[in-house]
């Protein structure tokens, strides 16, 4: 494995770093399962060429200072798949995720997700994460839920129409933060 992208976050079990070249073929195996991008909106890339193309253009870590990061697992040092921040269409910053299907049910996305809403508003300052979600990806909806995000309305999301939107405020996060310890 590739490690020399820039280290974001570490959990007991996992690193977050910013995408590689290296991480091509992965991103694109990831993107071509149809049950992991089944409620995304998104296309599966078209081929490893593509997602190369896609991580030479990938300008969101020197344009907003945060974007998606690689999810390394430490124990075996493997690539399961993506978590992190980004601008979304309305200019909110959007939480997103996405692993391999054999990596589910094992509490990496809620992991991976809270050390992202922790740089978010320990690191990089920001007031507000959000999460976008279809309404029938019950598991995704789950996820936000652990973390303490509420729901905050029902809007069009790539496509998908009447997806859920949640939103989590740095004052909540450090409320939250105080009353866990």
């Amino acid at each position: 494995m590739n490690r020399s992208g820039k280290y974001i976050a570490e959990t007991p079990r996992l690193l977050l770093r910013e995408f590689v070249l290296d991480d091509a073929e992965n991103i694109w195996e990831l993107n071509s399962d149809p049950e992991v991008i089944k409620y995304t909106g998104d296309p599966p890339f078209a081929s490893v060429k593509m997602v190369r193309e896609f991580l030479l253009n990938y300008k969101d870590y020197k344009k907003n200072g945060f974007g998606r990061w690689a999810v390394i697992t430490k124990a075996s040092d493997s690539f399961i798949g993506w978590c992190g921040l980004k601008f979304n269409e309305q200019n909110l910053v959007d939480l997103g995720f996405r692993f391999f299907k054999r990596e589910w049910n094992k509490g990496y996305a809620t992991e991976a997700a809270q050390a992202c809403l922790e740089h978010g508003f320990l690191e990089l300052n920001l007031n507000e994460i959000i999460g976008r979600v279809a309404r029938q990806n019950k598991a995704s909806i789950k996820v936000l839920e652990k973390l303490s995000m509420d729901y905050w309305k029902n809007d069009n999301c790539k496509g998908i129409e009447d997806s859920l939107y949640y939103r989590i405020t740095k004052e909540q996060y450090l409320q939250n933060i105080k009353t866990s310890f």
